[in-house]
């Protein structure tokens, strides 16, 4: 299923002869002298073509930090537009957001898990607002687009938003199979039964975006597909 970025050089005191080392100038060039009680005289240098200095990009801010670095260091609003494309709840996404820095993946998955066990009816209905049923190829058989098609009706006239399941850790030659299977098993779901099934897989499909986003490096943020098949 599917969905983020020079250290300055120290100088060293250096002495000979309890005497600091003398300062390379460009176009002079240090020259020893028998008398070690007195610093090295200079003399002119023959002069040469300037060497061009070479040029260096500075990398951008956070460069130097993995996915989930770079989650913790977005903006506000930049990381809420991120998580609302792994739910579509806006509380959800405000709260994910707002507990940043995370520790880890584990400790961030937990608590996207938390904040989706949290979630109101309303902001439920929202996240599934913002879901579209999973959809086929459009190199699949006809027969195949029109049964996925009259599957994925039939549930949203019973239930009133789309279907949604995870369906990570499948070969995606056992999708369709398994999406008109899970639809005809849960079309006969009592409504109350049926939102609390909704709701966890809501929650799964959230993880599964979530590591898609933390885990790619160089990551911008982007719209999901909708899981199509």
């Amino acid at each position: 299923m599917s969905f983020i970025r020079g250290v300055p050089l120290s100088r060293s005191s250096e002495s000979h002869a309890g005497l600091p080392k003398p300062p390379q100038q460009a176009g002079w060039t240090a020259v020893p002298v028998q008398n070690r009680g007195t610093a090295p005289a200079l003399r002119e240098a023959p002069v040469e073509a300037p060497v061009p200095e070479p040029v260096s990009v500075s990398p951008g801010p956070g460069a130097h930090l993995n996915g989930l670095g770079r989650f913790n260091a977005w903006p506000q609003d930049l990381a809420e537009a991120a998580l609302l494309e792994c739910c579509g709840s806006r509380r959800w996404a405000q709260r994910m957001a707002a507990h940043r820095p995370y520790p880890d993946l584990d400790t961030l998955l937990a608590a996207s898990d938390e904040a989706g066990y949290d979630l109101a009816p309303a902001d439920l209905s929202e996240a599934l607002a913002a879901e579209s049923a999973p959809c086929l190829h459009h190199d699949a058989p006809r027969a195949a687009h029109l049964a996925l098609r009259a599957a994925h009706a039939a549930y949203e006239s019973r239930f009133g938003h789309a279907f949604v399941i995870c369906l990570d850790g499948l070969r995606p030659s056992q999708h369709v199979d398994q999406v008109l299977a899970a639809i005809r098993t849960r079309l006969a779901h009592e409504p109350d039964e049926e939102r609390a099934l909704t709701a966890e897989e809501m929650r799964r499909l959230a993880r599964g975006r979530i590591i898609e986003l933390v885990t790619e490096a160089g990551l911008t943020p982007g719209p999901f597909p909708p899981g199509g098949i």
